[in-house]
């Protein structure tokens, strides 16, 4: 790894996982993505490509803008991934997740691949083995995601957040918090309008590429990551298992760190 040009305000480590925490949200997601490029140039150099997977949502984005901003990445390379998507959700609706990402990183960049995860209904089954098998072929160097205000990671909340999940890929019935996230974030006008159910990446999968970045700015999240690292390791709070695996690096903003 290069040295990374930002400093973080202070380091420490929650059993294996080293937790940064910057001065701004700006500053961690800028950290953030030169450990990204790091990661994905490291890639490019051993096999000539890179696979990673991307989470979408307001919290990555000082990191997906700094990022598609760096310049030395050959994105022609590098296959994007993603990790969810509402059950049913019209594919233009502003709060799709492919159209989140399409907005925020993909009309910028240039990239060999993008494998959008479909929310189409009444082919779920058919769509989540169709998607674990892509990414059990294209192994992924690395994931970047966030914590949720439940400490969910993609849309795995408790009870149906699975430490050993048998499947890399299923339906899930969202928790009301995390339907309430998204009409707080301005995605949905009501919670009315926000899917019940989505098809997410299970935490297996989500653990499986060779590095793991966390990113989790903003003081809504300062409950959820004080959970996370300082009460037991547990399915009720999904990111702390994070604290378990050696490739993961958590980054946080000083309001984020704000409870710890």
């Amino acid at each position: 790894m290069t040295v990374n040009p930002i400093e973080p305000l202070k380091t420490t480590q929650y059993e294996q996982l080293p937790v940064a925490i910057y001065r701004s949200n700006q500053e961690m997601g800028q950290a953030a993505a030169f450990d990204a490029r790091d990661i994905i140039t490291q890639a490019i150099a051993a096999r000539g490509e890179a696979n990673v997977i991307l989470a979408t949502g307001n919290s990555q984005l000082t990191f997906l803008e700094s990022l598609r901003n760096l310049p030395g990445i050959d994105w022609l390379r590098v296959s994007v991934f993603h990790m969810d998507e509402y059950l049913g959700l019209d594919p233009h609706h502003p709060a799709s997740f492919p159209l989140f990402l399409q907005r925020h990183f993909l009309d910028f960049v240039t990239v060999k691949a993008f494998y959008p995860v479909s929310g189409q209904q009444g082919h779920e089954e058919a769509i989540c083995r169709e998607y674990e098998s892509l990414l059990r072929t294209h192994p992924a160097d690395m994931v970047a995601l966030g914590w949720g205000e439940n400490g969910h990671i993609a849309f795995n909340d408790p009870p149906y957040a699975l430490f050993n999940d048998p499947v890399w890929v299923k339906v899930v019935e969202l928790a009301e918090a995390s339907r309430r996230q998204q009409v707080g974030e301005g995605h949905f006008n009501a919670l009315d309008e926000v899917p019940t159910h989505a098809i997410t990446l299970t935490i297996p999968a989500l653990l499986a590429p060779k590095q793991v970045l966390c990113i989790v700015p903003e003081a809504r999240k300062a409950e959820a990551v004080r959970a996370c690292l300082t009460e037991p390791i547990s399915e009720d709070r999904p990111g702390s298992i994070l604290r378990q695996v050696s490739h993961a690096r958590l980054y946080l903003d000083g309001e984020s760190a704000g409870k710890l």
